[in-house]
Order: structure tokens, then C-alpha cells, then sequence
């Protein structure tokens, strides 16, 4: 099967990479694109207009509640460009307000079957009436909206990923990551970001890109930790053999 070859390709690479560096500058999307990586610590607050009509990013505090309809978007938007410039991806937790702040960390409750997720803003939208948030086909998948479409939520704020909002409580994300597995081949990595994705209801699965040799290989990390006391912990608590720290600066 397609799915054990990659498992066994990942095997045979994860002893060699504990003797590779760690760190790239470059990541690779669900899509198989290569991007930068994000500038994660500076939010947009620009106005902008869409319609004739001016929208006003504003600070919001963890505990900040607002409730309405959520809808989703895809696979048409797949590996285009979100407000913040990064590429979006359909498969990670990721979501579009009009208002709150770049990277802001939200938990999303469908209100008709309880079921939540937690999703970082990245892009701007949904411009539809009545609707607050635009959540990413991953995200809208894990609470039931891929079916239905459009469906009442509440949003609350959690955090902010990076230094967040000066003269605000926020939950600071920092830049410790844990690998979890390691791939010859981009769709082994894939299928495996897709499977680990949203681990414990808050860390994000996303593949790093690098070399060992002249070799690529493609790495899959969780970001989200605290700290690194957190990310340890999570390491000593979890079920990834070989797992270690890695830290994106």
C-alpha cells in the first residue's frame, strides 16, 4: 500500500535525522509548494476597503466571545495567497476574519452539534452578511460544516501566536516546535500532516522542507507549544517514538 511505503520510507530516514540540523527556511504546504515562512509576530491592523465599504481591524482580548454564522473555503482557493501573504492551505487549521488581528488564536464551537476547533486567523473575510468567520475546509471538516456549509458558532479568543497584543492578556505561542516524522517522499508526509493535524485539539501538524546530504526529505512538526517545558512534556506524555524539539527562529 501507498500509505506503508511512506511509513517505511519515514522509518528508514528518522534514525538518520537526529544527526541532521533542524531548522530551515523554507516549509512546504499541504499543496507540495515551497514557501517562506511566515512572519508570525507582526499583525496587520491597516485598514482596508472591499465594496466601497471600510473595515477596521481592532485588538481583542482572550475571553472576547462573538457569535454567528461560519462558513468554509477550499480546494478553489488552495495555494493562493491570504491577506497576511502566506499561501493558504485547505488542510490547515487555519481560518479568515474581517476584524481581528493577524495570528490571533480562536476556538470555534458549531453550535448545533458542540463540536469545536482551534484555528489561527491568517486571511480577511468572509465579505457575506451575517457571517463572522471563514474557516479552512480542515477546520470546517472537524466541526461539520463541510457538509453543511454555513452553520451558527461561537468564536472565542484564546491567544496570540508570537509576541502578541501589547496592553492585552494573550497566550504567547513560542517558536519551540516537536518533529514527529520524517519522509523521502512529499505524500507520506502529507498523508501524514493531514492524520496528526490539530493533536490534542490545539497543536498544528505542517511540513518543513530540507536536506540530508543531497537528499530531500520532508519533515512534519507540531507547533503551538507554549513553551519549551510544554513541548518536553508533551514529548514524555505522547505516543510519537523519536519525537524531539525543534525551534524555528
Amino acid at each position: 500500500m501507498k500509505y506503508q511505503s511512506a511509513i517505511n520510507s519515514a522509518i528508514a530516514v528518522l534514525i538518520l535525522l537526529f544527526l541532521g540540523g533542524c531548522t530551515f527556511k523554507s516549509s512546504v504546504d499541504a499543496g507540495g509548494s515551497i514557501k517562506d515562512s511566515p512572519k508570525m509576530h507582526e499583525a496587520s491592523m491597516r485598514p482596508y476597503t472591499i465594496a466601497g465599504k471600510t473595515y477596521y481591524p481592532t485588538q481583542v482580548s482572550v475571553g472576547d466571545t462573538m457569535s454567528g454564522v461560519a462558513s468554509w473555503y477550499g480546494r478553489d482557493f488552495h495555494g493562493k495567497k491570504t491577506s497576511n501573504g502566506e499561501t493558504y492551505n485547505m488542510y490547515a487549521f487555519t481560518a479568515a476574519h474581517k476584524t481581528f488581528p493577524m495570528n490571533t488564536i480562536v476556538k470555534v464551537t458549531n453550535k448545533r452539534n458542540n463540536k469545536t476547533v482551534i484555528v489561527r486567523i491568517n486571511d480577511r473575510g468572509p465579505f457575506v452578511a451575517n457571517r463572522i468567520i471563514d474557516l479552512s475546509y480542515a477546520a470546517a471538516k472537524q466541526t461539520g460544516l463541510d457538509t453543511s456549509g454555513t452553520a451558527p458558532v461561537v468564536v472565542e479568543v484564546i491567544g496570540f501566536e508570537g509576541r502578541g497584543n501589547a496592553g492585552h492578556k494573550s497566550v504567547v505561542i513560542s517558536d519551540f516546535d516537536v518533529q514527529i516524522g520524517a519522509f523521502k517522499n512529499l505524500s507520506g508526509a502529507q498523508i501524514y500532516q493531514r492524520e496528526h493535524n490539530n493533536e490534542g485539539g490545539r497543536y498544528e501538524a505542517f511540513i518543513k522542507e530540507g536536506y540530508l546530504g543531497k537528499e530531500k526529505i520532508y519533515r512534519v512538526w507540531l507547533r503551538g507549544f507554549g513553551s519549551e517545558t510544554e513541548a518536553l512534556d508533551f514529548i514524555s506524555k505522547s505516543k510519537y517514538q523519536g519525537a524531539f524539539i525543534v525551534r524555528e527562529k
